[in-house]
């Protein structure tokens, strides 16, 4: 059963990943070049070189679960990303555009953002810890 939802921690990993790995293999990146727990119930996403295939692995009460896109045509398309680091948090509905298709802007100016104002710059709203971004859409 499909149980990721909006309650969920994604992070998607910025480097291209061998997409013969499987839940040992993911699992290994998370811990070893994310620094993270595998373990913790947040979902990890990654995507091929050619960003035609998507794999996201999460740890459920009776274990790891791996979901496994493939498109047939096109390619997942990285959200616009300003900073660095080895993975970037989103939210449910920017994996919901990413799966589907769209593009989504995510910025670092959106820390300057006061909680509850709009960014003038990149239509980026901070609401207490929490960031929503402006979408657009590359059909």
């Amino acid at each position: 059963m499909f149980s990721l939802n909006e309650r969920n921690r994604y992070f998607l990993y910025r480097s291209a990943t061998d997409m013969r790995k499987g839940f040992d293999g993911l699992s290994g990146v998370v811990r070893n070049s994310l620094g993270m727990g595998p373990l913790s119930g947040d979902v990890f996403i990654f995507l091929n070189r050619r960003r035609t295939h998507m794999k996201l692995l999460v740890w459920e009460e009776s274990g790891f679960v791996v979901y496994y896109k493939r498109l047939e045509r096109g390619r997942f398309e990285y959200p616009h990303i300003d900073g660095s680091g080895r993975s970037i948090v989103i939210s449910w509905r920017q994996l919901m555009f990413i799966i589907e298709g769209h593009r989504a802007k995510i910025s670092t100016a959106a820390q300057a953002v006061l909680p509850g104002e709009k960014s003038r710059q990149n239509g980026v709203k901070k609401l207490g810890r929490f960031l929503c971004f402006s979408y657009f859409e590359d059909r």
